[in-house]
């Protein structure tokens, strides 16, 4: 299972997709495991990010990433700069 992340994400993707109109959610540094039942794709807005999956691999996500979670991922977030972002679940 890969996550997706296409760098910078576009204005006209930020607009097709009506991003700013999703809802944000907020996190200060810390260290947590997070499972997707559903798909996610998010806008990061603000901070930083490393994901380790449970197949090893690492991915970092910063402001301005457009990102997609796939379903069924397991992975540790390491929020290391507070982190800003839309998200939106399922398909």
């Amino acid at each position: 299972m890969k996550v997706l992340i296409s760098s910078p994400c576009s204005a006209s993707v930020i607009i097709q997709y009506g991003i700013k109109s999703w809802p944000i959610w907020e996190c200060e540094p810390s260290k947590f495991q997070w499972n997707y039942p559903d798909k996610e794709i998010c806008l990061i807005i603000e901070g930083q990010a490393k994901i380790n999956t449970q197949n090893g691999d690492i991915y970092v996500i910063k402001a301005g990433d457009l990102v997609e979670f796939p379903a069924g991922l397991n992975c540790e977030w390491e929020v290391t700069k507070t982190i800003k972002k839309h998200y939106r679940l399922g398909s």
